[in-house]
Order: C-alpha cells, then structure tokens, then sequence
C-alpha cells in the first residue's frame, strides 16, 4: 500500500507539473479594436536640419502621411504639411537652411513629383508634368545641386537630372535610352554608377565618365551574378558595390577607379542589404537582413573597430541616419510589439534619446505577441522559413483558427517587425505563420530563384504545407485555416484557392493579380528597364501564354469553392482594379460568398487611416464569419 500510494503521489506530482508547464504560455489579455491598433502613429525617413537641432520624418498622425519635424532634445512634433487626401513623404531638408524637399502623388498613382517647400510654408511643383515621375537620388557635394531621375522625355526610361538649387532650372546629364538604374554620383560629380538588370538574378553594372562621356562595363561574368552599386568613396577614388559573385549571398566590395581593381570590404553569412559612408567619412555604416531581421553595423573607418550601438530589447535598430557633423544618429527601433520609434544617439556621450512614442497609449504591449521565427520541411524536403505568431490566450486544450499569410513579390520577405493587422488579427484569436516560400529574398541566390517559371506551383505548395507545421502545434483547428495576402501575396491566395480549392477555408486577397496575361501586358511604362527580367521570371505574354493561361487563377476561377474575400485600390498602377472585378464576377458566378472591398482614393497599398480601418475590420468579419462557426466576433474597446 505505501508503494502504491507513493506512486499515485508520484504520478500526480507529474500530471501537476506538466499539466502547468504546458499552460505557462497562457495570458489572458485585452482585445482590441481596429480603430486603437490603428491610432499607433506610422513614421518613417528622417533628415537633419542644417544646424543640426531637428529632425525631418514622415507620420501619419493626422490620418494621411504628412512632413513633421521634431527637436533633437525631444518635445512636440510639428506638422509642416497639412495634406487631407494624397500622402505627402518627406525627402530632405537643405543643406543649408530649413526648406525642404516632399515627394507625393495622386490616389497612389505612383506618378511621383518632387516638391519644394519654402519656409514660409509656400510649396512649388519641381518636377511638372501630367504623366512624369520623379524619384530623388541625392544631394550634390558641393551643396549647390541635387540630382532626380525622370522619365519625362521618355515614359520607359529615367534619364538623370541636376537641378541648381538658387534657380530651380534642371539640366540633364545623363540620357538613359537603354534602361539603366541609376546607382550614385562621386562626390567630384565626375563618375556616375549605374546597372541594367537582366533578371532577378543576373545583373550589370557600369561606370559611366560624366566629362568624358564614356561608359565602362564593370563587370564582365558568366552565368547568374548580380552587381548593385551603393556608395562611393568621400575621395570619389573608389566605387562600392554588393555582389554575390561566388556566393550564396551578397557581401560588400570596393573599386579602385584609377587601378581598375576590386577587393572584397565585409562578407557575413546573410545578404548585406545596403551600405554608405557618413558625410566626412568618419563611418561606415552597413545593414544585414539576418533570417528576417535586420541586424545594423558601424564601423570608425579610421580605427576599422565597429561601433557599440544602443542595446534595446526584443526588437531591431534600422535606417541609421548620421548627422553631417557626425556628432549625432537617428535611428528607427521597431519589434513585433513596437512600432517604428524615433530616436537620436550621440557618438560623443553613447547617449540616445527616445523622441516619438508611436505606439496608442491604450494598448498595453505585453498583449501584444512576440513573433518567432520557425521552419518547417517542404513536399520536397526543402526547409521554408516562416514568421510565426501565436496568440497568449489560448487555453488548453482549446483549438483556434490560423491563417497563412503570404508576403508580396514576387521575391519580397516576411520579415520581423510590427504589423497592425497581423497583430490585430493575433489578438482576435488567430495563430498567423507568414511564409517566406521559395523565391523569398533573404536566404540566398539559389532559394531565391527556385520559383522562376513555377509560381502558383511549387511556391503555392510551400504555403499549403504551412498546414503541417499549423497542426503539429496541438492548437489549430485543423478544418478552420484560412489563406491572406497582398499583392503576389494575393495572387498566391488566387491560385490556393483556384488550384487547391479543398486546402483552405476562406481567403483573403488584397490586390492581387488574377489574369498574368493581362497585367504582364499593362505593367507601369516605368518599369520597362525591369520588363525583360519580369518576363524571364514570370513568363513573356508573347511567347508563354499558354503557360501564363495555366497559372492564371481568372482561367480556373470556376474551381474556386470557398468564400473569398478582395480588397482593391482603384488607382492602382501595377494590379489594374479589372483584375479584381473580373476575379470577384468569375467567384460569384459559382454561387460562393464573395465580399468586394473597393477604394476610390487608394493605389497599390492604403495609405490613409480610415481605409486601413474600414478594411481590416472587414477582414476580420469576414474571417470570424467563415472560421468561427458563421459568428461574428464583436469588437470591444479596452480601457486601461
């Protein structure tokens, strides 16, 4: 009797202790509304006033992007924009004085122009024209100058411009008749960088003498190698460029002009995404998307010792910016639980200070969820990362519903960062694994080209194994999964739901492409220097049709059997609003539920707050309606 009673004291002391342990990551939390996740304020960019004591950036405070300012001590920000339609993006203060530079559009048309704002708050049009966009490259040297691409003279190509900051008057350097990126002009403006892609994979790059007019080809190569110029030297002596020449990933090389000769800089085992110089050279600053996060270098050029940068928790530092003097950086820190914040870090103190606070004060951030990155086996074997976020309040032994998001591209990345909808939709009950499926960027040249000429194929089957890695967890509701997203994202949800019409419980397509024929046929006149390697990626309208036919969902839209819902901006330059209407007529004709969300005033992305809630709170209606037993989850306000 006393073994068996030790025993069942022994079982039950186990069942206490496991039982507990799988509940630790239980919390209960507060549900939010759309409307409070959409009060945090979204800011990006900045720029230092030419004296030094304030910062330049974009927000959204007022409910459309707009120019603020905001003292490098901290205080109030100012809005010096006060745009009610059309998102305004600031560029730059002067280099001298306290004008600035703001590009914006119309509806999201992408047709972009640069605009001058006065200090006495009076704006002018740079860069007119009806259908000519324009696109900042950067300030000259000398600061008497800036340089902009346009494609005024010829709607394919950007041709390069300097514009004389007294006058106003543009002068074109630069003729670009055979689609060349611009990659950076030498302080001495004597060299110009440029590079043609001709695929995603495989690219040019070229040096082009502004007095002598020639153009030299830097890089002869066989096979796929890609080449992206990104700064020169302060002494113009030198060109730096990344490249993946003999490497899974890119890494950071330097070219000497006078000796005609290259030399590696920094290599590490993830893709180096940009690098640059501060304004005398004092730092190198360089930025490396590792597995979905971006880790940030500086490095004291004359020491070559990196930099010790502030150490926040749980999430990254981004965009560094660092102030001509070189005394002060801003810097943007963000995580799952945080959006973008400001901040300004002085080199000579190793102090920063924290100068916007972005996020609703009525959320409390510890209800929010810290993203995971996790990886799970493909139908092939190949392993397929993935951002991955579970909600607190899951009870055990509950099932919840769970939704497979995927990323925008073709060839963008899930990465880790905050997103209001995901959040929302976590905190609303939704486990969310967002998919970097074969031909994501960010995990190297040859996972990166794994889906040219099979997309809606084998990338699609990468998202519908998601569902394996969704029911080893224990918690998803197996019969309750759902597919989102946006763009090519949203074509994947097209073609889940066309060609693997029993995988998925409802779908969510936000402006995605429906017929390939037609908008590969339609793209921007702009994006003619990217044409040949779209259609190398994708297939050629001319010559693939048949193929193009074969992966369109609009062609196969008679197979689609599970509710849909697409969202859509009517002024969107790369999805044509057609693309939805057809898609959303061809559904319906099935007799399957389809909710149509169209916005009058919005592009490829909405950008105004009240879209954004009128369109996530459908969202969830629609999800909760389709995955949640046909109920409706009722939003409730939470007070602190």
């Amino acid at each position: 009797m006393k073994k068996e009673a030790i025993a069942v004291m022994f079982l039950l002391v186990l069942f206490i202790f496991f039982g507990c342990q799988s509940n630790t990551d239980y919390r209960e939390v507060r549900q939010y509304t759309i409307e409070q996740f959409l009060n945090t304020t979204s800011i990006f960019g900045s720029s230092f006033s030419a004296d030094g004591k304030t910062v330049l950036f974009s927000s959204d405070a007022s409910g459309v992007y707009n120019a603020y300012t905001i003292p490098v001590e901290g205080g109030e920000p100012k809005q010096l924009t006060d745009s009610k339609d059309d998102a305004i993006f600031a560029i730059s203060y002067f280099p001298t004085d306290n004008r600035i530079l703001y590009r914006g559009d119309k509806g999201g048309d992408e047709i972009w122009h640069i605009y001058l704002r006065e200090e006495d708050g009076t704006v002018k049009d740079l860069t007119p024209g009806e259908n000519a966009r324009a696109v900042f490259y950067g300030w000259s040297r000398d600061e008497k100058s800036f340089f902009y691409g346009s494609n005024m003279r010829n709607p394919k190509f950007m041709d390069v411009y300097e514009v004389d900051i007294e006058t106003f008057a543009a002068k074109r350097i630069y003729q670009n008749d055979a689609g060349y990126n611009f990659g950076g002009m030498s302080n001495d403006k004597r060299f110009m960088a440029l590079s043609k892609t001709i695929t995603r994979n495989n690219s040019e790059m070229y040096l082009y003498d502004i007095e002598t007019r020639e153009l030299q080809h830097l890089s002869p190569h066989e096979g796929d190698v890609t080449y992206s110029p990104v700064t020169f030297s302060i002494d113009s002596k030198n060109l730096y460029y990344l490249t993946d020449e003999g490497r899974e990933f890119t890494y950071l090389k330097s070219y000497d002009i006078e000796a005609g000769q290259s030399e590696k800089v920094e290599e590490t085992n993830w893709d180096i995404m940009y690098g640059y110089f501060s304004h005398n050279g004092k730092y190198r600053v360089i930025g490396i998307n590792s597995d979905a996060k971006t880790e940030i270098k500086i490095y004291d050029t004359e020491t070559t010792q990196p930099i010790s940068l502030p150490e926040l928790p749980n999430g990254n530092i981004t965009s560094v910016n660092i102030s001509k003097g070189e005394k002060l950086m801003t810097f943007y820190f963000n995580g799952s639980r945080s959006p973008n914040n400001l901040y300004v870090y002085n080199f000579e103190t190793n102090q920063y200070t924290q100068l916007t606070n972005s996020i609703n004060p009525e959320i409390e951030p510890l209800d929010l969820v810290e993203a995971e990155i996790v990886r799970y086996e493909s139908f092939d074997g190949l392993e397929i990362p993935a951002v991955f976020y579970k909600p607190q309040h899951i009870k055990r032994g509950e099932k919840v519903p769970a939704l497979v998001k995927v990323h925008g591209g073709p060839g963008g990345q899930a990465r880790i960062g905050y997103s209001a909808l995901t959040q929302y939709l976590v905190n609303h009950g939704y486990v969310v694994i967002d998919v970097n499926n074969r031909g994501s960027s960010g995990y190297g040249k040859t996972f990166f080209k794994l889906d040219d000429l099979k997309h809606g194929e084998d990338d699609l089957s990468d998202c519908v194994d998601a569902k394996k890695f969704l029911a080893s967890t224990g918690y998803v509701d197996e019969s309750k999964i759902g597919i989102i997203g946006g763009s090519y994202g949203g074509y994947m949800v097209l073609a889940a739901a066309a060609f693997r019409p029993e995988e998925f419980q409802a779908g969510v397509d936000i402006f995605g492409i429906s017929n390939w024929v037609r908008t590969l046929e339609s793209i921007p006149p702009w994006w003619e220097a990217f044409r040949e390697a779209l259609y190398k990626e994708m297939g050629n309208p001319e010559t693939d049709k048949e193929y193009l036919h074969r992966i369109s969902p609009l062609f196969h839209a008679d197979q689609i059997v599970q509710p849909l819902m697409v969202l859509q901006g009517a002024n969107d330059p790369r999805v044509l609003k057609v693309e939805s209407d057809d898609i959303v007529e061809a559904v319906r004709q099935n007799g399957v539920p389809v909710e149509y969300v169209v916005f009058d005033d919005e592009g490829h992305g909405f950008r105004k707050k009240e879209n954004r809630i009128n369109g996530y709170k459908a969202i969830l209606g629609f999800l909760d309606q389709h995955l949640k037993d046909g109920t409706k989850e009722q939003e409730m306000s939470s007070e602190k």
